[in-house]
């Protein structure tokens, strides 16, 4: 069965800290790559941080760089995004997805890009 499952969600004060998981079965695991998006209430679907499986290169959306860290353990077949010196406009809802492939150029962000969705895990920042 192929599926991610999104956990590490929680309500912080601002300037606090989480780390997002995303447990990722074989199939949506391996030469891939694995994003993380976030939806806002009323706000469209932004992707804020990719990372290739294989090699571990990654991206991000201006808006998190320097404050978020995507990483993978691929002995665990996880993903994780490190989520630093919130502020209360990460408030949302954070979803993994894992792509099929490698996105070329900017469509890394584009939800559209991706296959596999995981159910999401809420960030709320006060």
């Amino acid at each position: 069965h192929v599926q991610l499952v999104e956990s590490g969600g929680a309500s912080v004060q601002a300037g606090g800290s989480l780390r997002l998981s995303c447990s990722a079965s074989g199939k949506a695991y391996g030469r891939n790559c694995i994003g993380w998006f976030r939806q806002a209430p009323g706000k469209e679907r932004e992707g804020i941080a990719t990372i290739h499986t294989v090699s571990e290169t990654t991206q991000y959306a201006d808006s998190v760089k320097g404050r978020f860290t995507i990483s993978t353990d691929s002995a665990e077949n996880t993903v994780y995004l490190q989520l630093n010196s919130l502020k209360p406009e990460d408030t949302g809802t954070y979803y993994c997805a894992a792509a099929g492939g490698r996105p070329r150029g900017d469509r890394w962000s584009n939800p559209y890009e991706y296959k596999i969705w995981g159910q999401g895990t809420q960030v709320t920042v006060s």
